[in-house]
């Protein structure tokens, strides 16, 4: 029994040091948000994957209703 109790003890200890060493860290890191705002550039040219798009369905309509048409 008493290897159980020195192994708790151990353990205790163990958690008691981690925890007094992230409180002790936990004051050391700073978090600043930027003076300028954050930009992000997204070039994207969606227009043609579009435009190609519609005129497939487009022909597509056109074929199966020539009649319409």
């Amino acid at each position: 029994m008493q290897y159980k109790r020195r192994a708790g003890a151990r353990g205790r200890i163990g958690a008691a040091i981690l925890l007094a060493g992230s409180i002790l860290l936990g004051g050391c890191i700073n978090v600043n948000a930027p003076s300028e705002p954050i930009v992000i550039e997204l070039n994207i040219n969606i227009r043609q994957e579009v435009i190609y798009r519609l005129a497939e369905d487009a022909s597509n309509t056109i074929e199966e209703n020539a009649d319409i048409f």
